[in-house]
């Protein structure tokens, strides 16, 4: 829902009806993943994008037929199908992808969840995609840390998708449960739909130099909320870094002490430092490699890199926390510029998030998207 909730919020609020798509499971090599959604409007207009292309068509089709009976859809699209060829799925992927109605009779607790969402607090939104009881298809709960909005139909249904929604919420996942039909843990008959609108992860970028701006507009590209930190006050400015969210004037080790003591900082954040200063690397890696972190790379020269682990060393760092360290940051791409560089980089922090090997796939064998967790 984030890719067009800036559009559904203006439909909204227009009291336009929309038909809303989501991803809410895959299969094989499906070219997104659940939550990618697409909304298609009473005026013939297409916003978002569940399949990148493949199935976009028919999903259209079932948008505007949702709008105009109001009742939602679960529907699967995959080479399975026997028109699959025909709506365009000839990956060998399969969706399933259900559409609903939205308006502000059907859904009147959207704006809680759009303003959630805008100003980065975390919520999930479950809802009913299937049941025994057609009654009970679409109806919804948002789900805060610490508060709840809305009903799925029992005590018992709302206690257990509360408690398993906020499990999937802490750790990012978006995904479908399933339950006995008045949500029983073990038993079938009722599935739910659970997306999860955690904040941003950040990425922390050390030093104010011209690989730093690239790297800057490239974390944001991929979704980062990203922040440049260097203690010098002459480089780290706002107008050098127009991409980057903030632009901090702070020491690296101690920016970064101070984030993850006010908890803003999680295994979701990636660090990349970029000063080729020791007096600056040194101390932050120090922090650095001591926390639970998604990524921790230094760029730098093999000779730089090995100089710098005898520092490490001598501060007091274990071998076991300087195998997490990525240094020399990046995959080997050939890259030369700073946009190359950063490219590289990100290539290195996407590969160990997937586990990805960094080959080229035409000389690869098997899934192309691997099963995530």
């Amino acid at each position: 829902m984030r890719d067009v909730l800036d559009e559904l919020v203006k439909r909204y609020e227009a009291g336009e009806t929309v038909g809303l798509a989501t991803v809410v499971a895959t299969f094989s090599s499906a070219p997104r993943s659940p939550g990618a959604a697409m909304m298609v409007t009473e005026r013939d207009e297409a916003f978002g994008s569940v399949s990148g292309g493949c199935v976009e068509g028919a999903v259209y089709d079932l948008g505007q037929t949702v709008i105009a009976d109001g009742q939602p859809v679960l529907q699967r699209y995959g080479v399975s199908d026997d028109d699959a060829f025909a709506v365009g799925l000839t990956c060998g992927g399969i969706l399933d992808i259900y559409v609903e109605a939205v308006n502000s009779q059907s859904f009147p607790e959207f704006p809680q969840l759009a303003e959630s969402i805008r100003t980065e607090q975390a919520v999930a939104l479950a809802t009913v995609i299937e049941h025994s009881d057609a009654a009970r298809l679409g109806q919804r709960m948002i789900i805060w840390p610490d508060r709840v909005v809305g009903d799925l139909g029992s005590s018992r249904m709302n206690d257990a998708v509360t408690d398993d929604a906020r499990g999937m919420l802490a750790t990012g996942r978006t995904g479908t449960l399933h339950y006995g039909p008045d949500g029983q843990r073990r038993g079938e008959g009722m599935s739910v739909f659970v997306a999860s609108f955690e904040p941003p992860p950040r990425m922390l970028v050390f030093g104010a130099i011209d690989f730093a701006s690239a790297m800057a507009r490239l974390g944001s590209f991929l979704g980062y909320r990203v922040t440049v930190c260097d203690a010098r006050p002459v480089f780290a400015t706002k107008s050098r870094f127009p991409e980057a969210d903030e632009v901090v004037v702070d020491w690296p080790h101690r920016y970064l002490k101070a984030e993850a003591e006010a908890g803003r900082v999680d295994a979701r954040t990636v660090v990349a430092v970029l000063t080729h200063d020791p007096k600056f690397d040194v101390p932050v890696l120090q922090e650095a490699l001591r926390m639970e972190l998604g990524y921790v790379g230094a760029m730098g020269s093999r000779r730089t890199h090995e100089d710098r682990l005898d520092r490490l060393r001598e501060a007091g760092m274990t071998e076991a926390e300087l195998s997490t360290l990525s240094s020399p940051i990046g995959l080997d791409l050939g890259a030369r510029t700073p946009e190359e560089t950063a490219v590289s980089i990100a290539a290195e922090i996407i590969s160990l998030r997937w586990g990805g090997r960094g080959e080229r796939l035409m000389t690869t064998a098997g899934p192309i998207h691997r099963e995530t967790t």
